[in-house]
Formats: structure tokens, sequence, C-alpha cells
């Protein structure tokens, strides 16, 4: 673009902003539904293009209830066309003279498949960008015939397992829907892992706005990255699954089932697991180790969990989930820390521990909306989880001084413990009678109650201090409740043809009480009577805000525009008891303003623009002013004198797709700055330093405390790049992440700047072969360098994680599955750069009809090889972690894939008989 086409285009965009536009414009509206029952059809691809044109200008998606509507549409006419795979597409011409055009009711027919016929299809197209939505073609990615979700979705661009999380676009996916509808809450494994890939029609990958965002239309700062699935049309009401159970060497055990009951908008799945082989989630995959890094501890798993959603009435919407959890995990640690500081050159930790976690967590949601009519909504959204704990853990620490050994501690603690915690959000909207015109009101609260016992004996001793060996045996008494609310209202009014301006208040209190007893052993009276005062807390915090906002945002065809600015007040009353009374009187004012800018190049391609301010106040955790002697060589408290921290972000999105070669490419950008960030400081002992009347803190020791510095700062960026290799019938993705943070710190009193640089390099491909050959490659390199301002030196390390999967059907459902996973680690301490393969091979036969049944042996860690090893870095220490892991076992287990459709959808066997179409409907 040269200078003068930009000078046009800013006047023309300034333009628009000072004056609204003078062309009357009207909206077109209607809903997707399927002939042969009337049932919704979301994820339908609806598009509208003048009736002169030969492409379309604009395009959306039919929502959950198949509903659809184009606003803002000049006057004339119009081709609106509507396309569903497996359907036949339809137009409908639309006249617009002086009015809004509802077209009610579109009815799709089922494509009819004529045995007679060979339909030659080309490159199936992978993905279509509709504004920060991507959306994929299922039939453009073939899979196994019983891979699951997540097998599915690692084949799309951008999508990467890192950690055993699911990513898109450089962003950790927070939630899936199904057909618009959660599906188990937050529990993205279970979703994906719950819902077989045949089942898929869409997968639309988008940052999800917040409930109160999508009523209002302004959106706001709490977005969650999201993956909907929309399922096939006759896949929506049926039975389907599958179980497995399989006993191995070393008493090894698996009993898993996952079990979809669809019935159109009733849907209920229920998921049931058992193990002892480090598996939290039933799923298909043979690789215990989440993507290539390996659990640590040896776990045993006892899971159940039920999601259901259903239209209990045409104008009420039900969905809820409930997952009960008992795990058991016995863990080896070592690990080994070199220090940083000048003053503590030549100094390190080395610690040995082993623990037993045992936990039970029961977790449920549900979401009610209601739909009163076209002006009134109300949406419920309760929420609750229960935990107990029974834990044990034992650790021996020693630190040394260039090979002259300072202090050591040897701990022993059992510590019970449990909370409950409830939380509910109320929604309502109206919509007045002119468009654009609502109000909407939020009211959240929230109770918490936690407690925990805790038995410790701790043998400590100080070797620069003759006779300084100290003997602990000690009972802390915990409790803490909590309690918030929140209440916000916002009223949106039209400002033009194309603005809209919106004034929100909202008023919120977060209150906790703490309170926590520490008792000495006492010989005299054989029992924990003694308190100690110096290391007892009792703790009250009081934290209101009251917040106004007013915004304005702007939106065409290609533009759009939001800008807010918020006043906020808050103030932080603490009362404390023990160690000593301390009061806390504290006001805080800020003014936070926010920008969103969106620009649509093509219909395929768009950049975003954002930039958001918020506070984060500190914790009651950090503001008590309590020692904690867990480990008598660290220990730690809070600060009293703390103030809130002010987030400031400014991020960048580009998306852009291909259509013409499926080429696919997205990039980010992202910086910040937080003034008054809440860091740590930390003060090393050259002498005995009183901590209480009591207690001292020993030479050697260290006590660190949470201050607020300026000078922390982060950037990032993620480039990612996808496009199909045609010869070999695959998919080739590759993206890279640069991040770089520059954290503060106060070392002996010294300020310490810790900048943390990271680069990324990562590529995968797979296969798109057939049923019969499905094959998934992918590597992905880190290389890390760290730079401190008080010690003048750098530390490099790299890392690099491989991995190959392959499922071969070798002939008549004998079937061969083999899974590679490789790191390589260089830099890290003496004894930790171990490189290792994990290796997981199975061979089976399909048995019953259908080949439903399968029967498998299948190896673990053939190589025996299987190890945990990761760095942390801080801004005082490196750290190295070893942790003991699941190794080699052999397991025989029996698998049944439960598949039974209905409701005028054809039967699994007659696609298998006629074989004019595989599993996903997709014809040859």
């Amino acid at each position: 673009m040269n200078k003068l086409k930009f000078y046009v285009f800013l006047q023309l965009f300034l333009f628009s902003l000072a004056y609204p536009s003078f062309a009357q414009r009207f909206s077109i509206k209607g809903t997707v539904q399927t002939a042969a029952d009337r049932s919704a059809m979301p994820g339908a691809i609806v598009t509208i293009q003048l009736s002169t044109d030969q492409q379309p200008s604009d395009g959306v998606t039919a929502d959950a209830n198949g509903e659809f509507s184009f606003s803002k549409v000049a006057a004339g006419s119009y081709l609106v066309k509507v396309n569903y795979l497996g359907f036949k597409p339809i137009s409908k011409s639309v006249e617009i003279e002086n009015t809004s055009v509802d077209l009610g009711t579109l009815l799709l027919v089922e494509e009819a498949n004529n045995l007679q016929e060979v339909q030659v299809v080309g490159q199936v197209a992978t993905a279509v960008q509709k504004g920060d939505t991507t959306e994929f073609n299922a039939a453009a990615f073939k899979t196994a015939a019983d891979a699951s979700a997540q097998d599915l979705i690692q084949k799309l661009p951008g999508v990467t397992m890192e950690d055993g999380k699911v990513q898109a676009q450089g962003e950790d996916v927070q939630q899936i829907l199904i057909d618009g509808k959660p599906f188990f809450g937050t529990d993205v494994a279970k979703a994906l892992q719950s819902l077989p890939a045949e089942v898929i029609a869409n997968i639309q990958v988008f940052n999800k706005r917040s409930d109160m965002a999508e009523m209002t239309g302004f959106a706001d700062n709490d977005e969650m990255k999201t993956i909907n699935i929309v399922t096939r049309e006759d896949r929506r009401k049926g039975q389907f699954g599958k179980t497995t159970v399989g006993y191995g060497t070393d008493d090894r055990y698996m009993a898993g089932t996952s079990i979809n009951l669809f019935n159109n908008d009733r849907r209920f799945t229920v998921t049931g697991l058992s193990n002892n082989i480090n598996t939290t989630s039933f799923s298909n995959d043979e690789d215990n180790s989440r993507g290539g890094r390996p659990r640590s501890g040896i776990i045993k798993t006892n899971l159940i969990g039920v999601n259901y959603a259903d239209m209990w009435t045409p104008k009420i919407e039900a969905s809820g989930s409930y997952t009960y959890t008992n795990q058991n995990n016995f863990g080896l640690e070592s690990k080994f820390q070199q220090f940083i500081s000048a003053a503590d050159s030549g100094r390190t930790y080395a610690e040995n521990s082993r623990s037993t976690e045992k936990d039970g967590t029961h977790q449920a949601d549900m979401r009610i909306d209601y739909k009163i009519n076209k002006q009134n909504r109300i949406l419920f959204r309760p929420r609750l989880t229960i935990r107990q704990g029974d834990d044990f853990n034992y650790f021996l620490g020693r630190t040394e001084n260039e090979n002259s050994p300072l202090n050591q501690t040897e701990n022993t603690a059992n510590t019970t413990s449990g909370s409950v915690s409830f939380g509910n959000t109320l929604y309502y909207s109206h919509q007045f009678g002119k468009e654009g015109r609502n109000a909407t009101f939020r009211l959240s609260t929230g109770f918490s109650n936690s407690y925990s016992d805790r038995f410790r004996v701790a043998d400590n001793q100080y070797f620069r201090e003759p006779d300084r060996d100290q003997i602990l045996n000690q009972f802390t008494d915990f409790n803490r409740n909590g309690f918030s609310w929140e209440g916000k209202i916002s009223y949106t009014e039209p400002w033009g043809k194309n603005g809209r301006v919106q004034l929100e208040h909202e008023r919120g209190n977060r209150y906790d009480d703490s309170d926590r007893r520490l008792f000495d052993y006492s010989e005299f009276t054989g029992d924990y009577s003694n308190l100690n005062v110096g290391l007892s807390n009792s703790f009250k915090s009081d934290y209101l805000t009251e917040e106004t906002e007013l915004g304005y945002q702007f939106r065409n065809d290609k533009v759009r525009l939001q800008i807010e600015a918020e006043y906020q007040r808050a103030s932080l009353r603490s009362d404390q008891l023990y160690p000593g009374e301390f009061e806390i009187n504290r006001d805080f004012k800020n003014i936070l303003p926010s920008l969103r800018f969106e620009y649509k190049f093509t219909k395929s391609s768009n950049i975003e623009l954002d930039y958001r301010s918020w506070t984060d106040a500190p914790s009651i955790s950090q503001l008590q002013n309590v020692y904690d002697i867990s480990n008598p060589l660290y220990v730690r408290t809070g600060n009293p004198e703390l103030v809130q921290s002010v987030q400031n972000r400014i991020r960048g999105r580009f998306r852009a797709r291909n259509p013409d070669n499926d080429h696919t490419f997205y990039a980010s950008l992202e910086a910040s700055v937080v003034p008054n960030y809440i860091a740590n400081s930390t003060l090393t002992a050259r002498t005995p330093f009183p901590l209480t009347a009591t207690d001292t803190l020993q030479v050697g020791s260290q006590l660190s405390r949470p201050v607020n510095l300026d000078g922390y700062r982060t950037i990032q960026s993620f480039i990612n790049f996808g496009r199909p290799i045609n010869f070999i019938k695959s998919k080739f993705s590759t993206y890279a992440y640069i991040t770089h943070t520059r954290l503060p710190s106060l070392i002996d009193s010294l300020t310490n700047y810790t900048s943390n640089t990271g680069f990324r390099l990562g590529m995968s491909l797979s296969s798109n072969i057939s049923e019969n050959v499905d094959f998934y490659v992918s590597t992905r390199s880190g290389y890390n360098t760290v730079n401190r301002s008080l010690r003048k030196t750098s530390e490099n390390y790299f890392s690099q994680s491989s991995r190959a999967r392959l499922t071969w059907v070798i002939w008549k459902g004998l079937v061969y599955r083999t899974d590679l996973n490789h790191r390589l680690n260089t830099g890290l301490s003496a004894g930790f750069n171990t490189n290792y393969m994990i290796w997981n091979m199975s061979i089976g036969k399909k048995v019953f009809a259908n080949q439903r049944g399968e029967i498998s042996l299948s190896v673990f860690d053939l190589l025996k090889q299987n190890i945990s090893i990761r760095r942390n870095v801080t801004d005082i220490l490196v750290e190295d972690v070893q942790s003991n892991v699941l190794q080699r076992y052999f397991m025989l287990s029996f698998t049944y894939n439960l598949r039974h459709f209905s409701g005028g959808a054809k039967s699994e066997a007659d696609f298998e008989q006629r074989g004019d179409s595989d599993r996903s409907g997709r014809r040859y």
C-alpha cells in the first residue's frame, strides 16, 4: 500500500468513525434444519452474495440451534446459499427493499448414494477462515477406524501437544464444545478422548468470549481458547463408545469405558477408569507419557465421569458434568540446585525425597440457559468442588559450599487435608425494541472452606556451628474460609448505523479468614500443647473493588474497533492477631484503558490488535506475615506491605488461508509490562538471624518473601504454517516460538534481573492416506539462555523431543501399532543430561462382526529407558529434577467399540458393505 492509498484509507476510516453511514442497512436471518426429522444443523455454512456477483461476499456458520444471521445488509438482490457435508446444497433468492428478511426454516435433504455412479473428488478443502474462527473440515483428515477426537485434532495445522496439553495457535485449549454445548467443563483431555473421530463433521478453533460479552456484544478481557466439535447429522442419534480391559506383567491392569448415548439434543456420556499404569483419562493412546513427556511417579487412578446435555423445553437448554477421581501417587525424586548470586558462588543444594499422595476429588458444574423470549434471557452456571487428601512426605536435603557442608535437614510429614468450594453465576439480559439496545446483569458468588492437619518431625544439622543440632516435633492446625460476591450491570446503546456505546458498573468483595496454629510437642504433657505464637498466624482480609467503564464500538464489513476506559477504586482491609497484632488499611485508584482493533483484508485473512490493562491484588498467603519452616533451610513468609500490581498487555494476531492451495498461516506477537510486580526477595543468613522468640534462621539457610518491584516484562511470538503434501497424501505443519522474560528480584537486598530467552521450533507430518495406514511424525526443539545482572554468566541448555506413531492394518483385521518417543537433553547438571527413547508397540486382531472387537498384546517402554527429567529456572537458582516413572511392562487387552446409530441414518454395516464412502461419509 503506497502513501496515497494509505492516506485515503485513513481518511475514510476516520470519517466512518466520526459520521455514521447514511445508507440504510437491514438483516437476513433464518434457521437450517434437516428435512428428515427437522433437527437443527449447527455448523452449516451459509453464504450471501449479490445476484450480480460470482463469489460470496460474506459467510457465517449456523449456531447450536441451526440459526444464522447477516447484519448491516444494504438494499438489493441477493443469493443465499446453504452447504453441509453429505447434504444437497440449496440456494434462496432474496430481495431487500426497505425491511429486514426472515427466511424461516431452510431444509436440507441428505444426498443419496448411487451405486452406479463413481464420483471422483479432488483435494478436499481443509479449512475456511471466518474472522477469528478457523473451521476445519474433518473429511480432509483421515484417521484410523477407531481413532479418538484427540487423534484427529492433532492432525490440524496449528494444533500441537505440549507437555500433555492441547495447544491451538500457540495457546492452551481450555474447553471443548460439542455442537456449541459444553462437554466435560474444562477437562479437555477427557472431552477429546471420549468422542470417536468418525462422528465429527467440522472442527472450529476460536477464542470464545465470556457469557457476559456474548450477551452485550462488547468483548471483554475474559476469553478462552476453545474447540467446538460439530458432529455429523447422521451420528446424532445412537449409542457409541469404547470399552477396554487388560492385564499385564508386574500386576499391571487397566479397565476403562466411554459410552455416548445421543438422541439429537439429549446427550449422555459416561466414562469410567481403573488402572495402575499412569493413565488418568481413558483413551486410545497407548503412550502413557501424554504426547512424549513421562508422568512422574507411579499412579493408580479410579475415575467415573458423567456429562449431560438436553433441551428441557424449546426455551430451556441444560448441560452439566460430574467427575469423581481417586488417585494414589507414589513418587521418588532427586533434585540438584545451583545458586547464582556472587555471594553464593559454588553453593549447591541436593535433595532426595519420597512421597505418597492419596486424593479424592468430586467436581460438578452445570449450565442452564433459559431464553424466555426474543427480548429476555436468563443463564445460570453453578459449580462445586470437594477434595480430600492424605499425604506422606519424606525428604533429606543438604546444602554445600565449595564441597564443604553447610547444613542438612531430614523431614518426615503426614498431612490430612480437605476443601470445599462452591460458586455460581447468574446472568439476565434484556433486549429492547431498538436493535443494539440492551441491558445485562451479572451476579457471582463464591464460597470456600479448607483445612489441613499436619504432623512433622525434622532433624536439622548446622555444620558451621558446633553442637547446633535441632529436632522439631510439631503439629499444625490450619483452617481457611473465603467468601466473594460480584455484581455487574451493563447498558449498550446504538450510536449511528455502525456504532454502539456501553456503560458498565461493577462492585465486588472478596473476604478471607485464615487461622494457622502451630503447636510444639511437650515432653512434659506427652502431647502437642505448646502453642508456638511466632509460627502461628490468624489473619483476616477484606478486598472491595468498584469499577465504572465507558466504551465505544464501531463495526462494519471490514473494520471492528472497540475502545474502553475503566475507573477502578479498591480498598484492602486486613487484621492480624498472630504472631502480633497488625492492621492494613489501603486504598487504590486506577484508570485502566483497553483497545481492540480488527481488520479483514479478505474473507480468509484478517489482523487483530488488542491492548488491555487490569489489576492483581496480593493473595492472602502473600500478605500473611508468618514463617513457614516446612524446610528450615528455606524459610518463607508473607509481606503485609504488598500493594496491587497493574498488568499491561498488547497482542497482535494475523490469520490467512489460501483456498487455492490450502496453505494456512498464523502469527501472533504479545508483550506485557507489569509495574509493582509481586516478585521474590531472598536473604541468605551469614550469621544466625532470629525469626521468633524460639526460632532462628541459621547460617546458610535462606528466607524468602514477596515484594513489589518494577522492571518485569515479557514478549513472545508464535508463527505457524501448514500445507498439504499431495505426493505422499499427508499434511505438513511447522511452528516457531520466541519468548523473552525479564524477571526482577532482590537477592541479599541487591536488585537482580533474570533474563530468560527461549527459542522453540517444531514441525509435524500427519498421514492422509487411508484408514489402513495412519502415521504421525513430529519433532520440537528448544534452546534456552538465561542471563542475570548480578552474576555476569549465562546458563544455556537445549532439549529436543521427537515422536513417530504408526497404525497399520496389515491384513484382514491384523493391526500393528508402534509409537516412538525420543528425548535429547544437553546443558543440564552432571548426571541429568540423559537421553532416552520410549518405544511402545502392540499387535492386535480385529474380531466379531464389523470388526467391533480387538484382542491385542502390547508392550510399554520396550527398551526400558523411560525417565523424567526437567529443568526449572528461578531468580536465585537453576534446578534439575529427576523423578521415578513407569517402566517396561507387557499387557494383554480386549477392546470393544460400540457403534449403533438410528433415526434415519445409515447403519455402519451399510457403509462397509457398499464401499461408496468411508466412516466419515467421504465419497470417492
